[in-house]
């Protein structure tokens, strides 16, 4: 879909890595030759990841990162400028999500700043900490990891099977949000080399859609499947778009 490359020595830093997609974007970079850090709120199942990604032969280092919580993303940023010294790619992938019950017109307020607390504002701490060392890099590469739940024409359209899901408060309104956030990082970064893009997984089997999936809506691709297009925008080529929404068929609509 895009064509590709992997920065020889490349440092890739994905948060929530230690399960579903995240692992998984964490585990394909890793096999791409890239040293990646796995972010992960429990330090325990972040160290329990990274042991997985290297015992297949490949780097991985664990680090304690909870995206709601400045303190451990200043803590992170300064361990990996430390061991690293700069980083090439940042997978901003940690994120919440709400029942599918969760109507808009019944909404809890509280549990909606939730969400948009982890899905962009979290994002936005996460990056900011991190863009010091981003610039120190020669190809610097952020992909946040959106959904097809945050295309707006996709859930407005009749023929889309998103405008069948469920109305909900939180979730959909954040990562339509997170786009915007992605455009307005390419906007400021195109002139300091930067490819910063948004990446649809498409609708995997994975613990953030259980819910969706006991409503009926079942999820037939796995977690590596999503993960791949992930993957590819965090390798872009000195070519490669920028202020994109990507999935696995190429461009999303907004």
């Amino acid at each position: 879909m895009i064509e590709t490359a992997t920065p020889t020595g490349a440092v890739a830093l994905v948060t929530g890595a230690n399960k579903g997609i995240g692992f998984q974007v964490a585990r394909q970079l890793a096999e791409r030759g890239l040293t990646v850090v796995v972010g992960a709120r429990d330090p325990e199942r972040g160290r329990a990841a990274a042991d997985e990604i290297r015992a297949a032969g490949a780097d991985a280092h664990p680090v304690t990162l909870d995206v709601t919580d400045p303190a451990t993303v200043r803590q992170a940023a300064g361990w990996i400028g430390e061991r690293f010294g700069r980083l090439d790619v940042l997978v901003n992938n940690a994120g919440a999500a709400e029942s599918p019950g969760h109507r808009p017109s019944t909404a809890d307020l509280d549990l909606v700043r939730g969400v948009f607390e982890a899905n962009v504002f979290g994002v936005l701490t996460v990056t900011n900490a991190l863009l010091p060392l981003l610039r120190r890099s020669a190809a610097p590469r952020i992909v946040n990891v959106s959904s097809g739940m945050g295309s707006l024409a996709a859930q407005s359209s009749p023929d889309s099977y998103l405008a069948k899901v469920p109305a909900t408060a939180a979730y959909p309104a954040s990562k339509s949000a997170l786009n915007a956030l992605t455009v307005q990082y390419a906007k400021e970064l195109r002139g300091d080399g930067f490819l910063v893009n948004a990446a649809s997984p498409g609708p995997c089997d994975t613990d953030l859609t259980k819910e969706l999936q006991r409503a009926g809506f079942p999820m037939a691709r796995t977690a590596a499947q999503g993960a791949a297009v992930i993957v590819e925008l965090a390798t872009l080529g000195p070519d490669g778009p920028t202020a994109g929404f990507f999935g696995e068929d190429g461009p999303v609509p907004w």
